[in-house]
């Protein structure tokens, strides 16, 4: 999820009904290609791993290859990784959310933030 001072912006591509990426599922993908692990990039976000195992199902349903590869044994030999198709699925999503984020600059950004009321 892009945030910018106090805009966040939310971005979905649809697979029909479905969401295939969205601001979580961009998450569970970023911490994966940090920590190697799918139970780790769960423990990172606090999510079980039931949770993010079915986000990565689900990713890897929805595009035409797969953007999340496991191996099975843990340490040295197992874990799990992005694809090379997942890093340019991942990175294309963070492009749009970063140009989205530039297109709200302007008068009409600046005139909804100065009317916002103080934080109490």
């Amino acid at each position: 999820m892009s945030i910018s001072g106090p805009l966040k912006v939310n971005v979905q591509i649809l697979r029909g009904a479905e969401p295939a990426i969205g601001p979580g599922k961009a998450l569970v993908l970023d911490a994966i290609d940090r920590t190697g692990s799918i139970s780790a990039a769960g423990r990172d976000l606090e999510m079980s791993y039931r949770r993010i195992w079915l986000l990565v199902d689900s990713l890897n349903h929805a595009w035409i290859k797969p953007v999340v590869e496991t191996r099975v044994g843990g340490g040295k030999t197992g874990g799990a990784h992005l694809t090379a198709f997942g890093k340019q699925v991942l990175a294309g999503y963070r492009g749009i959310e970063a140009r989205m984020v530039a297109a709200a600059a302007g008068a009409d950004f600046d005139w909804l933030i100065d009317a916002l009321k103080p934080e109490d």
